[in-house]
């Protein structure tokens, strides 16, 4: 079997490349991320997976969940043929599970297009506007990509910052100096 990855890949090929012959990278973006949202809720995922609802209860269902969740799901709401269209499709094929997946496949594509990364800094105490600033503009002209920053805190670092580009991990926590000189001490 398929594991949802390998799945979700085309549905979000196929909605990106819509999304973007749209001009609506954005719209499409935001309704993705709600609706992984709330699958992530395992209730829903159950619910959805009843074999004795109809796929148009399902729909209505998914539509009238989306719908409320705010306007930023406009393309998925039930308001958008061909955001009903494409939910249609994955309730017909069994495929409305890997919604959470497909967002992150066309958040992928999305990014690639637009040349940008999304960053985390994880730190022991908060990061100052100026810092982040500073942060980003080195991460900026070391990845070649406009960066999205975000930030966390992790008191268990003790102090300095974890940096997660995509596959780029820079540990200058002192947490992890203190691991490799412990390291080093028992070798």
């Amino acid at each position: 079997m398929a594991d949802n990855n390998t799945i979700a890949r085309p549905y979000a090929r196929a909605a990106f490349d819509f999304a973007q012959e749209n001009s609506n990278l954005d719209g499409w973006s935001n309704a993705l991320e709600v609706a992984r949202s709330l699958l992530a809720n395992g209730d829903v995922v159950t619910f959805l997976a009843n074999p004795t609802l109809s796929d148009a209860q399902k729909l209505k269902f998914l539509a009238d969940l989306l719908g409320s969740a705010g306007s930023d799901v406009g393309v998925l709401s039930g308001d958008d043929e061909h955001g009903t269209n494409f939910l249609k499709l994955l309730l017909e094929y069994g495929r409305v599970n890997v919604l959470p997946e497909i967002a992150e496949h066309f958040d992928a594509l999305k990014a690639a297009v637009e040349n940008t990364v999304d960053v985390t800094v994880t730190s022991a105490a908060p990061i100052s506007a100026e810092q982040q600033a500073i942060i980003a503009a080195a991460l900026k002209a070391r990845l070649g990509s406009n960066v999205n920053l975000s930030t966390e805190i992790d008191e268990n670092l003790i102090g300095g910052a974890v940096i997660r580009a995509g596959d780029v991990v820079i540990d200058g926590s002192l947490r992890a100096r203190l691991t490799s000189l412990t390291n080093a001490l028992i070798s």
